[in-house]
């Protein structure tokens, strides 16, 4: 071979391995994606996952304080009623001490008196500061959430629907009616043209 021909062979063996270097049969390589777009994807995804992150924090939070609030209810409801139940098992020996001392009049059980008296007192005020009040009924009109009617009185010294007297006295618990006061209501008597009509017929 001659050496003219040599060098020709030497040159397109060359170029057959530059050929074999460059990819996809010689086209020349594209260049790498932008890495600052990239990195700005990934920082907002990160931050999407943070928010997400913080509102599930933030319900689970509102789920706990509403929970506590509820146990916290319950648990004031429990005391509460075990509180009602106890004061209505004693109100009868409250109603035994007022009538003990409506009967203890003699002088010689003045002393006595003045025990039950203050024993009385001493168990009343341990009821109200539980949150035991006594209803108002005397010389106040008639309300059937409160009064309870034993008796009604025919009466001209009184309005009609009066309560003038109290056989057994009524008792509230905080907001609600414990027992309702046994009471006579005064009753106004009907006029005598209607009283004659009535029995005449």
């Amino acid at each position: 071979m001659s050496s003219q021909g040599h060098k020709q062979h030497k040159e397109k063996a060359g170029e057959a391995e530059v050929a074999a270097d460059v990819p996809n049969g010689g086209a020349a390589a594209s260049p790498d994606p932008d890495p600052l777009a990239s990195g700005a994807d990934q920082v907002q995804r990160l931050l999407a996952e943070k928010q997400e992150l913080m509102d599930t924090l933030v319900r689970r939070q509102a789920d706990f304080e509403n929970y506590r609030k509820r146990i916290e209810k319950e648990r004031h409801h429990d005391r509460h009623r075990a509180v009602e139940a106890l004061i209505e098992h004693v109100l009868p020996v409250v109603d035994a001490f007022d009538r003990a001392l409506a009967e203890t009049t003699d002088s010689a059980y003045l002393e006595y008196r003045k025990g039950f008296e203050l024993i009385r007192r001493q168990l009343v005020e341990t009821l109200t500061k539980q949150g035991l009040t006594r209803i108002n009924s005397i010389g106040q009109e008639f309300n059937p959430h409160f009064h309870h009617a034993i008796e009604r009185v025919e009466t001209t010294e009184h309005a009609d629907g009066i309560v003038i007297g109290e056989l057994q006295p009524g008792y509230m618990f905080h907001d609600k009616v414990l027992r309702p006061a046994m009471v006579r209501v005064a009753h106004a008597p009907e006029p005598q043209s209607a009283h004659r009509l009535r029995h005449e017929n």
